[in-house]
């Protein structure tokens, strides 16, 4: 009991999460502190992350890319940052600050190449965007993702941390989405009284992008799922995690956004089947019980988010209408959009058709501003062989890592994130090119300090 005690005082998980239901009534009360909220938190990760002693600075960099990847569509719903991007932005600020103050391993530069290789696209968007096109803001929109992304694994590449420090930075992840929940409740208390039919709702979603709320949801639930299986060391803290699940994951599905949902679901049994291969015997008993506890908190979330959505929501995951018929396209138009990626490619397979040239097609054949919900399809359109060039590294460059360092318990997971959400929901949000770097971070074993007794004569 003592050991619970000890461990919830020196990791103050409770406290901050329920300073964070606060954070979210009061966001939600006036809108306003959002702006304030955003700043305190910035002032005081830069202040740490330049005051720090050397040895912490990879976990507090780390820790504030968490934090602001986590909070970034909160912030975006209530127009609390800087600007629309200022999470991708901070998340390379951040990463960069580290790479001047602890370098970079020479291994990583399939990066470097990665960063390089993502130049010509912006010299063929000048000559084929169309003359409205805002030039700058278009190019930033499509490519501050994967310069996000290319920085962070520049920096996050071999890096060495220990298991418990990414056990904190992925708790970092939860905190921003328990005042996202929040938010939700209070903005909608009510789903009965919003539902109309099974599509996307934004009015369950805060007023704001469904699909990414979805995902920044999804996101929540991930880091919440490992926190329970991996430090949840009593069992009135499972239960405390186990109602923290069910209300993230209850706001999760009734945005009636698959995407982010699916994209849990993928990473957890990624994440279940790692943990349940690597642990010994005993350890696999101890899992049995939390998932045993994780299956009930999942049956009462569904059978909550059923009754709320008056069985609309089983309609949505089985692909049907509200009246009953079932619908023709299970991407909701989103294969339609990635066909149209490849014709590019196929048009264009040498240098491709441009940055941004995708939405900016769409704009002038239909007049709709459909941005590309998949990255691989965007990066073969406006990137030609050299995106398919760029996706081979992707891909392969983790891969080989975790071949030669096997302790990351949380690899598989942080690489399912990643491709499940460019294949829904592109790169909009930070979190999938910031856990894509978590990959390649070089974890290590804590290291247990033995006190001998001097022998005095």
């Amino acid at each position: 009991m003592s050991q619970n005690k000890n461990i919830l005082k020196t990791d103050h998980y409770v406290g901050r999460i329920l300073l964070h239901i606060l954070i979210g009534v009061a966001v939600f009360m006036f809108e306003p502190l959002s702006k304030i909220y955003f700043y305190i938190v910035l002032g005081y990760f830069l202040v740490r992350i330049i005051l720090l002693p050397e040895e912490k600075k990879t976990k507090e960099i780390l820790l504030a890319c968490a934090y602001f990847a986590g909070a970034e569509v909160l912030f975006r719903m209530t127009k609390g940052g800087i600007a629309y991007e200022a999470s991708k932005y901070l998340v390379i600020l951040f990463m960069t600050l580290g790479m001047f103050f602890k370098g970079v391993s020479g291994r990583g530069y399939p990066y470097f190449i990665y960063l390089v290789a993502l130049l010509p696209s912006i010299l063929v968007a000048s000559m084929t965007l169309s003359f409205d096109a805002n030039f700058r803001t278009n190019i930033a929109f499509v490519l501050s993702g994967p310069v996000c992304l290319g920085i962070a694994a520049l920096f996050c590449y071999d890096r060495k941390i220990s298991n418990n420090n990414l056990l904190e930075v992925i708790s970092n992840l939860i905190y921003p989405s328990i005042a996202t929940t929040v938010y939700l409740f209070l903005y909608n208390p009510s789903i009965k009284d919003t539902l109309s039919g099974t599509a996307s709702n934004a009015a369950t979603s805060g007023g704001f992008g469904p699909n990414q709320v979805s995902t920044a949801l999804g996101l929540g639930i991930i880091a919440i799922v490992i926190r329970l299986f991996m430090k949840s060391p009593s069992f009135g803290l499972k239960i405390f995690n186990l109602i923290l699940l069910i209300s993230i994951s209850f706001r999760a599905i009734v945005t009636f956004s698959r995407g982010g949902v699916f994209a849990a679901i993928i990473v957890i049994i990624a994440f279940l089947g790692t943990i349940f291969y690597r642990s010994s015997e005993k350890l696999r008993n101890q899992i049995v019980v939390s998932f045993f506890l994780f299956i009930t908190a999942v049956s009462i979330t569904w059978i909550i988010s059923s009754s709320q959505t008056r069985g609309l929501i089983d309609m949505r995951y089985a692909n049907k209408s509200a009246s009953g018929l079932e619908k023709k396209d299970i991407t909701t138009g989103r294969l339609d959009l990635f066909m149209e990626e490849l014709e590019g490619f196929i048009d264009n397979p040498i240098i491709g058709i441009g940055a941004s040239r995708v939405k900016d097609i769409r704009v002038e054949m239909s007049g709709n501003q459909l941005p590309s919900h998949n990255e691989i399809g965007r990066l073969l359109s406006e990137h030609g062989m050299i995106g398919l060039f760029l996706i081979i590294i992707l891909f392969i460059k983790p891969l080989v890592f975790r071949a030669n360092n096997k302790r990351n318990y949380y690899f598989y997971a942080f690489f399912c994130f990643w491709f499940a959400t460019i294949n829904h929901s592109g790169m909009r949000i930070a979190a999938p090119a910031l856990l894509y770097a978590f990959c390649l971070l070089n974890v290590t074993n804590e290291k247990h300090t033995i006190h001998r007794k001097q022998i005095t004569k």
